[in-house]
């Protein structure tokens, strides 16, 4: 009888967790998907989640890279959600491939895979010790993206639509899968000097939640 109690607390405890984290690439930014970039660029984001998705503050760091049509990324991130709970530390990566687009043409469709993985403690009712939880995140979508040539600088809105997979596991229980649909967009400034400003924005909806993440970012391409 502990043990069946024990197991419904951990599953109920996992189903939380997956409503509070997934509307992210890695914890607490959402999943980008603007199209693959020329080169080498850095980038730092600060995000802001909603109610569902544990609010709090993120931090990331994210380098990447273009060859030809293929793009790929890195991404360290730190959620510190609101109230009593710790920070948690994520890290992901994306794979990029251009299907549509080339540099005279303004519009691309970029298909994506990726994956992030976290892992940190979390108290069961009645235990003494933490238990251990991990958690997977394989997006895998397409983007949609427009680049409007400005004078001063390049103005590019982009949507992309995916589905999540996602493995969650406790210590000592068997790992279980989920997957949702989900979206993210944003808008991306670019300007001569290589410097970017981008937004972004990041919803799904699971049962009666519908977390969100808004994020705010900087990035500059330092390399071809």
């Amino acid at each position: 009888m502990k043990y069946q109690a024990r197991l419904t607390a951990l599953i109920v405890l996992g189903a939380a967790a997956i409503t509070g984290g997934l509307a992210a690439q890695v914890r607490g930014l959402p999943v980008r998907n603007a199209g693959v970039g020329t080169g080498i660029g850095v980038a730092v984001d600060v995000g802001f989640p909603n109610a569902d998705a544990g609010k709090g503050m993120t931090l990331g760091a994210t380098g990447a890279i273009g060859l030809g049509p293929l793009g790929l990324t890195a991404t360290a991130a730190r959620f510190d959600p609101k109230g009593e709970g710790k920070a948690i530390n994520s890290l992901g990566a994306t794979a990029n491939l251009k299907i549509f687009g080339g540099p005279l043409i303004p519009f691309s469709i970029t298909a994506q895979g990726g994956i992030a993985r976290s892992s940190y403690d979390v108290m069961t009712p009645g235990a003494i010790d933490p238990t251990g939880f991990t958690e997977t995140h394989l997006p895998v979508g397409i983007g949609l993206a427009l680049t409007i040539p400005n004078p001063v600088f390049s103005i590019k809105p982009w949507l992309a639509p995916r589905l999540d997979f996602v493995r969650t596991q406790f210590d000592g229980a068997d790992a279980e899968t989920d997957s949702r649909f989900a979206i993210s967009g944003g808008v991306d400034l670019g300007f001569l000097n290589g410097f970017q400003v981008r937004v972004m924005y990041d919803r799904m909806k699971r049962g009666d939640v519908t977390p969100g993440i808004l994020s705010l970012g900087l990035g500059l391409k330092v390399g071809t």
